[in-house]
C-alpha cells in the first residue's frame, strides 16, 4: 500500500510539504505555547481565509494577498499579546471571527470556488511543486533560526524582561517568530485547511511538554511527534479514504491522550513510592 501511495507524484508532493510544515510548526509552537500565544495560529488561519475570500472577490492572485495580510496580522497580534494578555486574547477572538465572517461573505459574493474550499478544509490535490519548495524553504529557515539564535529565542521565550535587560533585542526575535509563524500558516493551509492548521502548532508542543522538561528536549520531541503524527495520519487517510487534515489531527489527539494518561500513571507511581 505504501508503494502504491508513493507512486502518485501529487501524494509525494503533499507528503513532503506536510512534513516540512509539521517540523516548522512544531518548533514555533513550543515558543508560542510557552509564551501563551498558542491561539495566534488559529487567529492567523482565519485571517488567511478572509484574505483568500477577498482576493477571489477582487480577482487577485491569492498568495499575493494572503501572505502580506497574514504577516501584518501576526505582527499586530504578537505586539498586542505582548502588551496585555487579556487584551491579546480579545484581539485574537475579534480579528479571527471578523476575518472568517469577511471571508465567508466574500466567497458567497464571488461564487463557489473550489480552491477556497480547499484552503478552508485542506486538500492534498491542491499542493503543487511550488508549495513543496516553499514549505521546504520555510522549514529550513525555521530550523536555521532556532540553531543560530537558540539562546536568544530561549531567553525571549521564558523571560523577555531579563532578556531585554541583558541586551537582547526581544522585539527583533518576536518579529522573527511572527514572520515564520505567518509563513507556516499560509503554506500549511493547503494541506490541513484554515480550520485545522493551528493544531500543528499546539498539539506537538503540548504533547512534548508532558514528556520532557528542558527546552531543547521539548523542541526535539515536538518535532519528532509532529513528523510521526503527520505520517500516520497521512497513511490512514489514504488507506481508509478519510479527509487528510482531520486524520492527522485525530492522530495528534490520540497521542496527546496517551501521553496524558502515561504522565498521570507515572505521577501516581512516584507518589506511591514516596515515603
Amino acid at each position: 500500500m505504501i508503494s502504491e501511495m508513493l507512486s502518485y507524484p501529487f501524494i509525494v508532493r503533499a507528503l513532503l510539504a506536510g512534513l516540512f510544515v509539521s517540523v516548522a510548526a512544531s518548533l514555533l509552537g513550543v515558543s508560542l505555547v510557552l509564551r501563551r500565544f498558542s491561539m495566534i495560529g488559529d487567529g492567523l488561519s482565519h485571517v488567511g481565509f478572509g484574505a483568500l475570500g477577498i482576493s477571489a472577490l477582487l480577482s487577485l492572485q491569492p498568495m499575493a494577498v494572503t501572505i502580506p495580510v497574514v504577516i501584518v496580522s501576526a505582527f499586530v497580534l504578537l505586539h498586542i499579546s505582548g502588551k496585555s494578555r487579556s487584551g491579546g486574547d480579545s484581539a485574537i477572538a475579534l480579528i479571527s471571527s471578523s476575518a472568517l465572517a469577511l471571508g465567508v461573505i466574500a466567497v458567497s459574493a464571488a461564487g463557489v470556488n473550489t480552491d477556497l474550499n480547499a484552503f478552508l478544509f485542506g486538500s492534498i490535490l491542491s499542493v503543487s511543486r511550488t508549495d513543496s519548495l516553499i514549505a521546504a524553504a520555510v522549514s529550513a529557515a525555521t530550523i536555521f533560526s532556532y540553531l543560530v539564535f537558540y539562546h536568544q529565542i530561549y531567553s525571549t521565550t521564558f523571560d523577555p524582561s531579563f532578556a531585554k535587560a541583558t541586551g537582547i533585542s526581544t522585539g527583533r526575535y518576536t518579529s522573527l517568530l511572527a514572520l515564520l509563524t505567518a509563513l507556516v500558516i499560509v503554506v500549511g493551509m493547503r494541506i490541513l485547511g484554515s480550520l485545522l492548521i493551528s493544531s500543528l502548532i499546539i498539539f506537538p508542543a503540548a504533547i512534548a511538554m508532558k514528556l520532557m522538561r528542558r527546552y531543547a528536549t521539548v523542541s526535539i520531541a515536538a518535532a519528532a511527534e509532529a513528523v510521526l503524527a503527520f505520517i500516520a495520519g497521512f497513511v490512514l487517510s489514504y488507506a481508509f479514504s478519510l479527509p487528510t487534515g482531520a486524520s492527522i489531527v485525530a492522530v495528534h489527539m490520540v497521542i496527546y491522550l496517551t501521553a496524558s494518561a502515561a504522565r498521570s500513571i507515572i505521577i501516581l507511581a512516584r507518589e506511591r513510592r514516596a515515603p
